[in-house]
């Protein structure tokens, strides 16, 4: 079985941020191979992130044109969890256990509630296992 994985917003945007090209070429394959998997999912908030990242931080900002080709034939396919009451909940629950930020534990919550065994970020904690998801920054090279 595959294991399931959620993508945090930092593995987008070195996507398009040429400034790391390592990184950059991590991104893009990590994302390509669990896209063409079906078996990577986001949430609303990656993609508020990641699009505020994009118009805000790159050195060369991506058109809106660009923004929206990929929110439809990228981010929108995977998005799989939405705001709701029990998000939140499980998101306060989580900072007050584990000391992330808030918005950070709305991240690990929604790879939760998608039952995914992975989380990709670099934001995270590398090799931390919250409940049965483990946080992978995928920019550390591995032993």
């Amino acid at each position: 079985m595959k294991d399931k994985v959620f993508i945090d917003k930092n593995i987008f945007a070195y996507i398009f941020d040429k400034t790391d090209r390592v990184k950059s070429k991590n991104a893009i394959q990590l994302v390509r191979n669990n896209f063409a998997n079906k078996n990577s999912v986001i949430s609303y908030r990656v993609i508020q992130e990641f699009i505020n990242v994009a118009l805000n931080k790159f050195k060369k900002t991506l058109s809106k044109q660009e923004i929206i080709e990929f929110l439809q034939d990228v981010l929108e396919p995977m998005c799989e969890i939405y705001p709701n009451k029990e998000l939140f909940i499980k998101g306060i629950t989580l900072q007050k256990r584990w000391k992330y930020s808030f918005y950070d534990s709305l991240i690990i919550a929604a790879a939760l509630k998608a039952n995914c065994n992975i989380l990709y970020s670099e934001d995270l904690q590398h090799g931390q296992v919250i409940d049965d998801l483990k946080i992978i920054n995928p920019f550390i090279e591995k032993k």
